[in-house]
């Protein structure tokens, strides 16, 4: 659907040149919500504005559906930008139009007769839940139904791909929570393909089903959510899940745990192991399984489990204590159960 080929993005600033976007390469499913993440300054914004060239990039080209916008003449260009509906943080509404009008916008500009713009205007009020807001103005609605409306103005033309740009960074939890159960809806009822910027990973992780994520300028790592969730291996990844799925131990636990490895008399034959499991096997008593199976022990240190892609998603940190090769052997028994195993090595260490 979209492919993202070698597109760098460069400004000249003060102090010369600036690379905003380098070297990136991405490709984007058809009815996919692809999440790009990243820090502020990562390049991600900068990045999805090339998408339909509100920023023309410095090198590299962008193909829709097989197309290279990058090499259209402004007529095919402004066609293909019909395809793509944009809807932004802090909204862009007109104050002076009311919530009908604002979302009559693209149409009246895209040259639709008044009667066919008026029942596509109440179709969208309908999507979005704002029936009734229907001839109020901008300050007389809440933040929520503003970006509300935002999203029925990026649907007026029918677009094929939505880009959304931070959508949901200005919001309280709540209305996040309703506003991406409303993307989730309108991808799934309607097809489109959304392209979701946002430095929250739990925004990836409420909706998402690919992510790529982004440091300084470049793509670190990209996925199925899933896969990334179950085993980050970059740093800044790491960290950024660490915001809503322990990646290790909380502070306290730590600090218990260590007491403990301070005491034992054979400290080399304690391991502290993270796991991660998808789907059934959260339910699976895997653990009791290899404890008898393999004369090992087992301490849970931490758990947690989370839903992902409508899957539940678990990570636990354990302690395990026994024989070297007894302990290889269960752990390779966990990993053809399809679990991800990671030592953290760091907990001993500084113990």
């Amino acid at each position: 659907m979209i492919e993202i080929q070698s597109v760098s993005q460069q400004f000249t600033g003060p102090d010369g040149t600036v690379t905003a976007v380098n070297n990136v390469s991405l490709h984007i499913n058809k009815g996919d919500i692809f999440g790009i993440i990243g820090r502020s300054g990562a390049g991600k914004s900068t990045l999805v504005r090339t998408l339909n060239l509100l920023n023309r990039p410095t090198s590299g080209k962008i193909l829709m559906d097989g197309r290279d916008i990058t090499a259209m003449n402004a007529g095919d260009l402004r066609q293909a930008r019909r395809e793509i509906g944009m809807i932004f943080q802090h909204f862009n509404l007109l104050s002076s139009r009311t919530v009908a009008d604002n979302i009559a916008l693209p149409m009246e500009l895209a040259g639709y007769d008044k009667a066919a713009i008026d029942r596509r205007v109440t179709e969208l009020l309908e999507i979005v839940g704002l029936s009734h807001q229907r001839d109020r103005y901008p300050a007389q609605i809440s933040g929520g139904q503003k970006q509300r409306v935002g999203i029925a103005r990026a649907l007026a033309n029918n677009p094929k791909v939505l880009l959304s740009d931070e959508a949901t960074s200005a919001l309280d939890p709540e209305t996040t929570r309703s506003i991406l159960e409303l993307l989730k809806r309108i991808n799934k009822e309607l097809g489109l393909t959304i392209v979701l910027i946002t430095h929250e990973m739990e925004v990836i992780k409420m909706i998402c089903d690919r992510m790529a994520v982004m440091e300084g300028g470049q793509v670190i790592e990209q996925g199925d959510v899933l896969d990334v969730f179950r085993s980050p291996q970059h740093p800044v990844t790491r960290a950024m899940i660490g915001d809503v799925i322990a990646q290790g131990l909380p502070g306290g636990a730590m600090s218990r745990l260590r007491k403990q490895l301070n005491g034992s008399s054979n400290p080399e034959k304690n391991h502290v192991l993270r796991l991660a499991f998808v789907g059934s096997g959260v339910e699976q008593p895997l653990l009791s399984e290899v404890v008898k199976r393999f004369d090992v022990d087992f301490s849970i240190l931490f758990g947690q489990i989370e839903e992902i892609q409508e899957q539940a998603f678990g990570s636990l940190v354990i302690l395990a204590q026994g024989d070297d090769d007894k302990l290889a052997q269960a752990v390779d028994y966990i990993k053809s159960r399809d679990v991800v195993v990671e030592e953290l090595d760091h907990v001993v260490a500084n113990g």
